[in-house]
């Protein structure tokens, strides 16, 4: 088997900055949200309103990332096999995953938010939606740009 098929544990770690910036990103995203969730629950207790099973959709948004994170770690593998200099896909991998981790943790700011004013309002949970989804879209260009640039490295 050519030496350069075999993944070394060096490429594992170049790609593994994709993964795990996107996965920091997801956390912290659906952490703050969760905690806007929570609060605002607390606050539908207290004055006796219905606590809406709907505010999970936002705390759930910023968890995408994750997967597209994962994709650019395979897809930076894969051309980590091919590639004698290793410089590019690591730029490539700490910066894909660092802009797909901002998108999530950004995402769940503004998830945070949409909790808030829905259980203060019970309404505008597709206005929300949107704005999570405008948001999201940051990340998937990312992806998707960074799987073109791979593709132009080998």
């Amino acid at each position: 088997m050519d030496a350069n098929a075999v993944v070394q544990f060096k490429d594992i770690g170049i790609a593994g900055a994709a993964l795990a910036l996107s996965a920091i990103g997801s956390g912290a995203g659906a952490g703050v949200a969760g905690m806007a969730a929570i609060g605002a629950w607390k606050k539908c207790f207290a004055q006796n309103k219905p606590a809406p099973f709907i505010f999970l959709a936002f705390v759930g948004a910023p968890l995408t990332q994750t997967i597209y994170g994962m994709i650019v770690m395979n897809a930076l593998l894969e051309a980590s096999k091919k590639v004698q200099n290793l410089g590019i896909l690591s730029a490539l991998g700490i910066l894909s995953g660092a802009a797909i981790g901002f998108s999530a943790w950004y995402q769940g700011l503004a998830a945070a938010s949409a909790s808030d004013a829905m259980g203060e309002t019970g309404k505008g949970f597709g206005n929300y939606l949107m704005v999570l989804g405008i948001i999201e879209t940051v990340a998937i260009f990312t992806m998707v740009f960074t799987l073109m640039a791979i593709g132009k490295v080998q």
